[in-house]
C-alpha cells in the first residue's frame, strides 16, 4: 500500500525504512529537506493515490495540531489520519471529530520502540473505528515485531495513546527500581563489582527483562555512570498517567513516586538519576548531559 509520512526524525525515518523493507510505498515529509522525500503536506498528499493514509510522527501538542488542521484542507472523504507520536489521547478525541466532520477518519497509534524498532519492531498500540483501522492494518503489519504479540486494537479513538501513556508509566516505575538498587550497590563497601552483579540478573531471575540488559549495555560503556550528570528529564505522558490516576481514584504509588524523583534530579547530580538518563539514551536514543 502507500503511505505518507510526516515527521522523519529518530522514529520516523526508521518506521519509513521498516515499512519499505515490507514492500510498501511511503513518501515522506519532514521540515528538514535532507531528510524528506517531498517539499510540502501539499505535495505529499499529490503524490498519494485515494483512499489515503497519512502517519503524523511530530511531537505532540501544537506541531501535531497545525499538522491535522493542514492536513483536514488537503485531504478528501475516505482519507484517514494516524496519530503516531505522543499526543494526549483527549487530543485524539478533538482531532477525530475535527476530520469526521469532512469525512476523514483518524486513528491514533502509540508507538514503543525506540531507536531499536528499525530491527526488532514496534510494539504498536492503536484506537479508532475498525473501518479506519482496517485502512491501516497492512502498515500496522509492517512495523510490528515478528509473531503473534506486539499489536493491539485497544479501543476507541483515544484508546491507543492512553495505553501507551499508562505503558511509560510503567517503564518510569521499573527505571526507577533499577536506578535505586544500583545506588544502593554502588555505595555499599562489600560489594566490589556492582556491573557483574546486574550482569549476573540477566538470566534465571524474576527481575531480568530488556531493560535490565540495556542497563548492562550502559554500565559496559561507562561502569560508575561517572561521565554523566544525575539529571532526566519526564515526557508529558508520565505526568499524564498520574493525572488521569486521580481523575479515576486509581492508586499508582510506585509511577507516581518514580515521577517525583525525576523532578528531584533537577534539584541536585543524584546518582539515581545517572542510570535512568543512561536507560533512556539506550533504548530511545534520548540525549544525556555530560559532566
Amino acid at each position: 500500500m502507500e503511505l505518507g509520512l510526516v515527521g522523519l526524525g529518530k522514529m520516523g525515518g526508521n518506521m519509513r525504512e521498516r515499512i519499505r523493507r515490507a514492500g510498501h510505498t511511503v513518501v515522506g515529509y519532514d521540515r528538514n529537506p535532507d531528510l524528506a522525500d517531498v517539499h510540502s503536506l501539499e505535495e505529499l498528499v499529490g503524490k498519494l493515490e485515494g483512499p489515503r493514509v497519512v502517519w503524523v510522527m511530530v511531537p505532540a501538542g501544537a506541531a501535531t495540531q497545525s499538522t491535522v488542521d493542514e492536513l483536514a484542507e488537503l485531504l478528501e472523504p475516505g482519507d484517514v489520519v494516524v496519530d503516531g507520536g505522543n499526543s494526549r489521547w483527549t487530543d485524539d478525541e478533538k482531532h477525530a471529530g475535527e476530520l469526521a466532520a469532512k469525512g476523514i477518519g483518524f486513528v491514533d497509534c502509540g508507538v514503543s520502540g525506540g531507536v531499536w524498532g528499525l530491527e526488532n519492531g514496534y510494539a504498536l498500540m492503536y484506537g479508532g473505528d475498525a473501518e479506519h483501522v482496517a485502512k491501516v492494518q497492512p502498515v500496522f503489519d509492517a512495523l510490528k515485531p515478528e509473531g503473534d504479540f506486539g499489536a493491539v486494537h485497544a479501543g476507541k479513538v483515544g484508546a491507543g495513546h492512553f495505553a501507551k501513556m499508562v505503558h511509560n508509566g510503567i517503564e518510569y516505575a521499573m527505571m526507577q527500581a533499577y536506578a535505586e538498587g544500583w545506588e544502593l550497590l554502588e555505595k555499599v563497601d562489600s560489594v566490589t563489582d556492582v556491573r557483574e552483579v546486574f550482569r549476573s540478573w540477566q538470566e534465571g531471575t524474576v527481575i531480568r527483562s530488556w531493560l535490565l540488559d540495556l542497563a548492562v549495555n550502559a554500565l559496559d560503556e561507562d561502569e560508575h555512570l561517572d561521565r554523566l550528570r544525575g539529571f532526566a528529564q519526564d515526557s508529558g505522558e508520565g505526568r499524564w498517567t498520574v493525572e488521569a490516576a486521580i481523575d479515576n481514584a486509581v492508586p499508582l504509588p510506585a509511577i507516581t513516586a518514580s515521577l517525583f524523583a525525576r523532578f528531584a534530579s533537577r534539584q541536585e547530580d543524584s546518582p539515581q538519576m545517572k542510570m535512568i538518563a543512561a536507560l533512556r539514551n539506550q533504548f530511545g536514543g534520548h540525549a544525556v548531559e555530560k559532566k
